[in-house]
């Protein structure tokens, strides 16, 4: 399975790249931490929020702030839905030399599947999101609002390599994201995300995942990337207020990237 997707990602990424005779590729440093918070109620029935901060030249400036809230409903242990509504602040360079922030409201919808197999722990997830950005003035003024879906499927594993349920996971994962609409001509495929670090739990429902993600993002004029090299740290706070509980699963939220 895991060959399946490096194959799928590695042939996405070249026919993304394909047919582009000068190619812009912007290498940045940055650093993104996050808490992610998933509160389960009761059997069904539970709420999600997560709090993201991103920065370039690691932690110089600005990139973006992203809040989002939704609602979960849990078919069962391994299988939830959710929604809900999200803002994102995104940062960009003003005339006097400061930010200007253009926004960007979402409407998505997701569905997650969690599992345990042997020493691995498995979270697999397809999110739907309706996008309004914000297109900016040099001057900061908006200009238009750019409307866009967007569709992202993210496969995860956390694995024991230590005998002691008590150490570090070794976390393993990729999400690849496409987006549509009017606007998108050269850039369908919007970008890939693949992250290689540890996650730890810290105790009474907490947690935390540390380690390096690699972003490769294909810009609106199709021939201009990104590469961002990402340190990043996330947060999570996942109580279970169920009288009795299942078995345990890897302990993600399921609002967990932005």
């Amino acid at each position: 399975m895991k060959r399946i997707i490096s194959l799928s990602v590695f042939l996405l990424i070249g026919l993304a790249l394909r047919g582009q005779t000068e190619k812009e590729i912007n290498q940045q440093v940055q650093f993104w931490t996050s808490v992610n918070s998933t509160w389960r109620l009761s059997e069904h029935w539970g709420a999600m929020g997560d709090f993201h901060v991103r920065r370039n030249d690691f932690l110089k400036d600005p990139n973006f702030y992203f809040l989002r809230l939704g609602g979960v409903y849990w078919f069962n242990d391994k299988i939830s839905l959710a929604g809900g509504g999200a803002r994102l602040w995104l940062a960009q360079p003003a005339l006097d030399g400061g930010w200007n922030y253009a926004i960007e409201n979402r409407i998505y919808q997701q569905l997650l599947w969690r599992n345990v197999n042997g020493r691995a722990k498995f979270l697999q997830r397809i999110r739907n999101e309706q996008r309004w950005h914000e297109v900016l003035n040099p001057d900061g003024s908006v200009n238009r609002i750019r409307f866009s879906n967007r569709v992202r499927f993210l496969f995860s594993a956390a694995i024991r390599v230590f005998e002691d349920e008590k150490k570090p996971r070794l976390v393993l994962s990729d999400e690849i994201l496409f987006h549509f609409g009017k606007e998108i001509v050269y850039n369908t495929f919007d970008q890939n995300r693949l992250f290689v670090g540890i996650n730890h739990k810290m105790g009474k429902g907490w947690s935390f995942d540390a380690g390096y993600m690699m972003v490769f993002q294909q810009k609106y004029s199709g021939f201009r990337y990104d590469m961002n090299h990402t340190i990043r740290l996330f947060f999570y706070f996942s109580p279970d207020l169920r009288k009795k509980k299942g078995k345990e699963l890897p302990h993600y939220p399921v609002g967990d990237i932005e």
